[in-house]
């Protein structure tokens, strides 16, 4: 029987834990670090704001907020994989962040009440759910009216010959990094075809505009091979 795309990227992630880390480092030659960067510096995110990090895996973006917000701050960090979770506890006891809790649970049924957060982000997770306008929906419910929305992932290079390169890499070299140094060449297979799917820059900000976003704008990175996507979510007009 055929797994759903939700069951296997539960299974991906419930495996590939212990070196996602690792692995996200040298798949995207820690250029990953500089975008995350780069995207809270346009965030500029107040000590004492209350934060969002849904699919936050290994909580490292949610330790990065966490440092933002401060103590007189809050942050929560969701996801289904439990294995993941755990990595991201140990993080946040070692650097005894006491504003920051991880929760496990689903992007697209997000459980918590609407106008909750002044930001949600989502780093490298949008790609991999079952539907990608509902969990948009989901994000632009929990923030309030004025919060930012925050969507950093791979995208689709337009640029010819280095599309064409991009391409080559995800397909055929980054399985074979899975393979040689996590042990887990089917899985890092699954995570190409996902970004293979994803929607490109343009695609992606009229898809924040449809859940209700605006003033939705992107900064792409090293070429178009990620993207950054943010949107507001309309204030309560008097």
């Amino acid at each position: 029987m055929e797994q759903s795309k939700e069951q296997k990227v539960h299974h991906v992630f419930e495996k590939i834990y212990g070196n996602y880390d690792k692995m996200n480092s040298l798949i995207s030659f820690k250029q990953h670090l500089k975008w995350r960067k780069a995207t809270m510096a346009i965030m500029k995110v107040p000590k004492g704001a209350h934060a969002l990090d849904v699919c936050c895996g290994t909580a490292d973006w949610t330790i990065a907020l966490a440092n933002e917000v401060g103590p007189e701050g809050k942050v929560v960090g969701l996801d289904f994989s439990k294995n993941m979770l755990k990595i991201g506890e140990q993080k946040v006891n070692e650097l005894k962040l006491d504003q920051v809790s991880l929760m496990h649970g689903n992007a697209m049924e997000l459980p918590f009440e609407d106008n909750s957060f002044d930001y949600v982000t989502i780093g490298f997770g949008l790609r991999n759910v079952p539907d990608y306008m509902q969990v948009l929906k989901e994000l632009n419910r929990v923030v309030k009216p004025g919060g930012m929305v925050v969507c950093l992932d791979t995208s689709q290079p337009t640029m010819l010959g280095f599309k064409q390169g991009y391409y080559f890499y995800f397909r055929f070299i980054m399985p074979v990094f899975g393979k040689l140094f996590a042990k887990s060449y089917n899985e890092y297979s699954w995570l190409q075809e996902s970004a293979r799917d994803f929607p490109g820059m343009k695609k992606l900000e009229s898809m924040f505009r449809q859940a209700g976003m605006e003033n939705v704008s992107y900064k792409a990175h090293f070429g178009g091979v990620a993207a950054t996507h943010f949107g507001y979510k309309p204030s309560i007009k008097a």
